[in-house]
């Protein structure tokens, strides 16, 4: 069977897996040209206001429903089935569904919950949406490829595992990039998710049918993977929270990699939410659990009280001397600096005096097989590379030693990076996500804001500052001295009117293993900046 053959059956196969009822009638169905359907819940009258009401709660509060009994995990499972199946239909967003067996499930939670009058665990009855390539006994992790359709996972991921235990609903998988390579969530086998908020715009990649399903509605918590950015760029797109911690803090053992075996850049698991307490409950609830007792990467580290200092010293990175930040990024980041030096916190210059040699150590290191993982991958089916990933086609294989070298000069940065955090005495970074608000479909073109932090294995939030691109405000520049071809094409390519009325998220840095400190500053600042 042909790659196009196997791609649509199983694109028809996630078709048919939505339940009539949840099918949206033609008359009610958006037309092409409605940009904007995180509306279509409220307003298309296919939802209840119950269902609404649900779907519209924050996952702390729904927990605090479903332990007091106020609500059913059944009802609140069957909220969040069909908001999803709805947002399938709009934006493309999930490669696995299973709302029969979640619903089952929130079930038998419902019964144990009437017969003993206590939660099964921390997350009882709570739906979890999880990015494609955490496996699911008898689900497949394609991550993108034709060749791993209809070969379902035979063992769960270890935070599959911690989450079922926590008494969480499964329902769903999200779609995700070729690889998990490419910043757009798009490959051959599923197509490309878009963005709710704007569905000429991309909701980013790797982690972007989470973004979009979380976005819409369809998803209060979900479940991402970050190894150059893949929770913060798509978390960046949709204006919502993610962090990605250190290596070995959250369990990340049994999913399913394209570069399997590549620890050079070490990827993480994570959670992603519309509100940084959630993120934070997902994050404190899973080490509650010790995960390292199951996943021997994991480092035992439970989670801890920290206290920061009421003025923080924060460094400023404006650009990374590669890409400058599009305008509404440039206003969003100047704005927030001004509100927190009102707010008492102290601002210094972060100059980009490592970014260029990082960028190049890691496609040094992403590219080291010469593409062979990714070619293994698509030659089953004859599959072809898509356009986006022509670096891993192109790519040569270099050797052990020249593999060893690379490391060495990414530990040297590791250490310079350290001594100037510690010269300055400052407590943390910020600096753009990406370049972009979001930008239109297939052309984001840059990951080197987020990527850098993976190399440097520092953890880092991504959260929207309070400001929206405004077409009137945040007009291309004039004159602008590009820093690189790069930076030359992507002012070119931007556009005003595009992504009028998006979010704009910042990013902060933290020092390594210190996430429970990183995510007590973001509150700081999301305090500030509220003022």
């Amino acid at each position: 069977m042909s790659w196009e053959s196997i791609a649509a059956t199983k694109r028809q196969a996630l078709k048919d897996s939505i339940p009539a009822e949840w099918v949206i009638p033609a008359g009610i169905f958006p037309p092409k040209d409605q940009l904007d359907v995180t509306t279509f819940p409220r307003e298309s009258g296919f939802f209840t206001e119950r269902e609404l009401e649900i779907t519209s709660t924050s996952a702390i509060v729904i927990l605090s429903h479903l332990s007091s009994g106020s609500w059913t995990s059944e009802e609140v499972t069957k909220a969040f089935c069909k908001t999803a199946a709805s947002a399938q239909q709009l934006t493309n967003c999930l490669s696995e569904i299973f709302f029969e067996k979640a619903i089952t499930q929130a079930q038998e939670l419902d019964i144990y919950f009437q017969e003993t009058g206590k939660t099964k665990g921390p997350f009882h009855g709570l739906p979890v949406s999880l990015k494609d390539n955490f496996n699911l006994i008898g689900y497949d992790s394609t991550i993108g490829f034709t060749s791993l359709v209809n070969k379902p996972a035979t063992y769960n991921s270890t935070v599959v595992d911690l989450l079922i235990e926590t008494g969480a609903v499964l329902y769903c998988k999200t779609n995700v990039p070729t690889a998990m390579m490419i910043s757009e969530s798009v490959n051959n086998l599923f197509g490309r998710t878009v963005n709710p908020q704007n569905r000429n715009l991309t909701t980013g990649g790797s982690s972007g049918g989470e973004s979009a399903l979380i976005a819409f509605g369809g998803s209060r918590l979900g479940v991402g993977s970050d190894i150059g950015g893949s929770l913060r760029m798509p978390a960046a797109c949709t204006g919502i929270f993610t962090i990605r911690a250190s290596a070995g803090r959250f369990p990340n053992f049994r999913s399913r990699a394209c570069l399997e075996g590549q620890e050079s850049v070490v990827g993480v698991s994570g959670p992603i939410a519309k509100t940084l307490e959630e993120i934070l409950l997902w994050s404190s609830t899973i080490l509650s659990l010790e995960p390292w007792t199951r996943d021997p990467k994991c480092l035992p580290i439970p989670w801890r009280s920290v206290e920061t200092n009421k003025s923080l010293k924060i460094g400023v990175l404006w650009d990374d001397g590669f890409v400058t930040p599009t305008p509404p990024v440039a206003r969003a980041l100047t704005e927030t600096v001004e509100k927190l030096k009102t707010a008492g916190h102290e601002i210094v210059n972060w100059p980009a005096t490592e970014h260029l040699e990082m960028l190049y150590i890691l496609g040094r290191l992403f590219l080291a097989d010469g593409g062979k993982s990714v070619r293994d991958l698509l030659e089953p089916t004859g599959e072809p590379f898509r356009p986006e990933m022509k670096a891993y086609e192109e790519a040569k294989e270099i050797s052990v030693h020249d593999l060893w070298q690379i490391h060495a000069r990414r530990n040297a940065v590791t250490k310079i990076y350290l001594d100037r955090f510690n010269e300055l005495g400052i407590d943390a970074i910020l600096c753009p996500t990406t370049p972009y608000s979001s930008v239109e479909n297939g052309k984001f073109a840059y990951a080197g804001y987020t990527c850098v932090y993976n190399l440097l294995d520092l953890p880092a939030i991504t959260f929207p500052c309070g400001v929206s691109t405004d077409k009137n405000i945040d007009t291309p520049y004039s004159d602008h001295k590009a820093l690189s071809d790069m930076d030359a094409n992507i002012q070119k390519d931007y556009s005003a009117e595009a992504v009028h009325g998006m979010s704009v998220n910042l990013q902060l840095i933290g020092r390594r293993l210190e996430e429970e400190k990183l995510f007590a500053m973001t509150d700081q600042i999301l305090k500030a900046v509220a003022l």
